[in-house]
């Protein structure tokens, strides 16, 4: 019952797609992407990782402490010289991507199911 994929199967879902909460600890601009996007460092309670993360519809300083969800286990991606190390996930809006993130404070490194 996809709504425009064919269904998969949940199990290899979730085996295979690693989802957790974390927190933006580090916000910089990204000139030298081509899209527009910030470099993100998130903490995943005892890991940071890095993002290249399209979310400038927000001001810098409004991302700082903002939980947010991402994909952990996508590998490594370059873009524009630095390493994106994880997917901060978000939906596509008029004024810009929103990022998604738990309704209330989680832990960070909490996975999502």
């Amino acid at each position: 019952m996809g709504i425009d994929e064919p269904d998969i199967d949940p199990e290899a879902f979730l085996d295979d797609v690693e989802m957790r909460v974390g927190e933006i600890v580090a916000v910089e601009e990204f000139p030298e992407a081509r899209k527009d996007v910030y470099k993100l460092d998130v903490d995943f309670g005892g890991e940071r990782l890095q993002s290249a993360a399209g979310l400038t519809r927000y001001d810098r300083e409004e991302l700082l402490g903002r939980q947010v969800i991402a994909v952990v286990n996508l590998g490594t991606v370059s873009i524009a010289g630095y390493e994106s190390q994880c997917l901060v996930t978000g939906v596509d809006a008029a004024d810009g991507v929103v990022h998604l993130q738990p309704e209330s404070e989680v832990e960070n490194g909490t996975r999502v199911y």
